[in-house]
């Protein structure tokens, strides 16, 4: 089985746990003996994958039209234009941000964006054709729309360069490329729905990305939910059949945790946020939780691990509580700074409002950390022994972290039951799944 994949993040450039989950899956995919090709906006030396070969998206040069209204579109969002032999070079907008509000996708990028965040796009002569190449900065920028746009010309491209038996599109960005590369080679089409805008917005979000949605799933030969929550949500506000859907919980790796790690101390007890500081995350219930925990516990220090378009609210929010002398934002950690955390971390707290799945609890549960967690979140229903608490009952949750910190026995059992279901939910058992659904649409 040949598999070609788009994916927007692949470690070491990853921001969250979408390039965690592609990981984690094309390597137990791979163990199976399924060969993935796998396109990302930006590879370099420093991204290495057993058996899955990365396809860099920057490279490809993609057959255009001579079109001078093609090329002074360009121009228009150029602040100089360099000619080097027979290449134009022209600086163009690139980036996302997938978890902006609407308000911030819609945000035209200043003169000095243009200039030094944007990567470039070069216009080339092959043979009397004019091509151009894409160069992806691999990150996240307001241009969202025209970047998705040009990754599925780009995948267009690559679904015509190479052969394979079936498509799988992670999450909205590559939806588009998806569909591009089935319309080429009329080869079967799996998107994978690790999140949705009715998860990261409600019903007020951005409209284009919740389009790009459901144009991606109605292309679909097959739907694949990271929970049933998530699968909930598809069929009542996307309209998709249920027959269509199929539930792969994600997996978290079997990991050696690190031995002998000396974290400078902040205090004898810690509780700890981990994720992107965003509406989705329930970032403001933790701060407001913490204010009545330190009522009864004024020694107990908190973390808030992450970054996000509410981080400036949320250390205002904990400024006007008077709580910042035991309040510490980290700001993004990378993969051996969580390994960190972990160490000196007595509960961790995830009260998402509208959670896919949630990959954070069970890295927390490897490490031997007790885990409360919303019952608004598709690791809910793999996880049935940990503490859950609606997110938007304070009460319940300063209550439980309160409870975590005071008995030692029942901490101690929620970390055993933790590790026991840790156990059973690996990216080995995902994969499995997952062939056997590229088997059935390729039959």
């Amino acid at each position: 089985m040949k598999v070609l994949m788009f994916g927007w993040e692949f470690p070491p450039h990853i921001s969250g746990g979408l390039g965690t989950a592609c990981h984690g899956l094309t390597k137990s995919l791979a163990e199976e003996d399924t060969q993935i090709l796998f396109v990302i906006p930006k590879a370099d030396s420093e991204i290495t994958a057993h058996r899955v070969k990365i396809i860099n998206a920057s490279s490809i040069l993609i057959p255009v039209q001579e079109d001078r209204n093609q090329l002074s579109e360009a121009q228009s969002k150029s602040e100089a234009t360099n000619i080097i032999s027979n290449v134009e070079t022209i600086v163009i907008g690139s980036g996302l941000r997938p978890y902006n509000s609407p308000d911030v996708l819609s945000q035209e990028p200043s003169i000095s964006q243009w200039n030094y965040q944007f990567p470039l796009s070069s216009f080339v002569k092959v043979k009397n054709e004019t091509r151009v190449r894409y160069q992806f900065s691999g990150g996240y920028g307001p241009t969202l729309m025209d970047e998705v746009e040009k990754y599925a010309k780009v995948a267009e491209e690559i679904a015509g360069q190479n052969t394979f038996d079936i498509i799988h599109a992670h999450d909205w960005l590559t939806y588009s490329a998806g569909i591009a590369a089935k319309e080429v080679s009329r080869k079967p089409l799996i998107v994978h729905v690790h999140a949705t805008e009715i998860d990261r917005a409600g019903e007020n979000g951005d409209p284009r990305v919740y389009k790009m949605e459901r144009e991606g799933m109605e292309a679909a030969d097959r739907v694949v939910a990271v929970s049933q929550w998530t699968k909930n949500i598809i069929t009542s506000k996307y309209g998709i059949e249920e027959s269509k859907i199929a539930v792969v919980h994600n997996g978290v790796e079997p990991k050696e945790m690190m031995k002998g790690i000396v974290v400078p101390p902040i205090g004898k007890r810690i509780v700890t946020f981990l994720g992107r500081i965003t509406h989705q995350k329930g970032p403001q219930y933790f701060i407001d939780a913490a204010e009545k925990v330190l009522q009864k516990f004024p020694d107990i220090h908190f973390v808030m691990a992450g970054s996000g378009d509410l981080l400036a609210k949320m250390i205002e929010r904990v400024a006007q509580l008077r709580i910042s002398s035991r309040f510490h934002f980290t700001g993004f950690l990378k993969s051996d700074q969580v390994d960190k955390i972990w160490t000196v971390t007595n509960v961790y707290v995830m009260p998402s409002v509208s959670e896919p799945f949630g990959i954070s609890p069970l890295e927390a549960a490897r490490a031997g950390v007790p885990v409360i967690i919303s019952k608004q979140s598709g690791v809910a229903e793999v996880m049935r022994h940990a503490v859950q608490v609606d997110f938007w009952d304070i009460e319940a949750l300063a209550s439980t972290i309160c409870n975590l910190l005071k008995y030692e026995s029942l901490s101690k059992t929620l970390i055993h039951k933790g590790d026991e279901a840790v156990r059973g939910i690996t990216w080995s058992k995902a994969a499995t799944t997952i062939n056997s659904i590229y088997h059935e649409l390729t039959a």
